[in-house]
């Protein structure tokens, strides 16, 4: 069947436009763009499966799916895939729904709010979500001894990099780290998105400031020094521009890799080409270098 591709982020962009309307100054809930429900399951793409429910430390009962590695093939990792802020975990099998196929087991988590889980999205209370799926596979006698490898993926990678920052026992567990399309700064990609508007646009640095940026990925992303990480940004993202993504592979320490990319905002792995990026970043993360297209950049900004 037609591979499944990542939902669109558009939303992000819409809903952090409506903020300076709202006038709700440092309100993280207008972050989040949910959807409640489970429209469909892996069973679409031909994908074995298995509902896992987590619990929170502060009570919420979360949705996780579990993507085991196809039958026959040898587990080479398991990945923690952290969705993009809009949708549920539906809308988000595209970024990982190729990994089995690969030899990699996957854990894909609905944050509070989203799909089936329980609970209401808003910061700091989603870092609880992404500590329950980290004990959860802490304990999964399935995982075991498996390298480990997290997918960001445009908020989930921003997320991850806050959370990882400030629990580095966490983080070294970690074999490699892959963000894609994540934002380095929520008010840098809120101004860019009021910019797109004549409405907006005289307004976008006033009304930037009612964007939550305590919580971004700059600020925490120089703490990530050890682990390996590839930064996956599209020269077309319409969503994170470019130079947001850019700024954020430069905050982040060594080892890392910049690979840009075409097309929208977290489309990536609709191309089979950066599905393939990945595979051999994974092979070697300390050494990986990046893989170059014909008539793109270089991958050094």
């Amino acid at each position: 069947m037609k591979p499944i591709t990542p939902i669109s982020f558009s939303v992000f962009g819409r809903r952090l436009a409506l903020l300076g309307c709202l006038a709700l100054a440092g309100c993280s809930s207008l972050l989040f763009y949910p959807e409640p429900g489970q429209p469909f399951t892996p069973e679409v793409a031909g994908l074995a499966w298995q509902p896992v429910r987590l619990r929170t430390a502060d009570g919420v009962a979360l949705q996780a799916w579990w993507l085991p590695a196809k039958a026959g093939v040898a587990v080479k990792g398991t990945v923690l895939h952290l969705h993009g802020n809009g949708g549920n975990l539906a809308r988000h099998l595209g970024g990982s729904w190729w990994l089995p196929a690969e030899g990699y087991q996957v854990l894909m988590l609905d944050y509070r709010g989203y799909g089936l889980s329980a609970g209401t999205p808003r910061l700091p209370d989603l870092y609880l979500d992404v500590r329950a799926a980290l004990d959860w596979l802490k304990h999964d006698p399935r995982v075991g001894k498996s390298p480990m490898v997290l997918l960001g993926q445009s908020l989930g990678g921003a997320l991850a990099i806050h959370y990882l920052a400030s629990h580095p026992v966490e983080a070294a567990r970690f074999k490699a780290l892959v963000f894609d399309g994540a934002p380095a700064s929520y008010r840098q990609v809120g101004r860019f998105a009021l910019s797109k508007s004549w409405l907006t646009w005289p307004l976008q640095v006033p009304l930037s400031w009612f964007v939550p940026d305590g919580d971004s990925a700059l600020g925490a992303a120089p703490a990530l020094e050890k682990t390996p990480k590839l930064v996956f940004q599209s020269l077309d993202d319409t969503v994170v521009p470019p130079e947001n993504g850019i700024a954020l592979y430069k905050a982040l320490p060594p080892p890392r890799v910049l690979q840009l990319t075409r097309g929208g905002h977290v489309q990536t792995f609709a191309d089979p080409t950066y599905r393939q990026v990945m595979l051999r970043f994974l092979e070697d993360p300390q050494h990986f270098n990046g893989i170059r297209r014909l008539g793109e950049i270089p991958n050094y900004p």
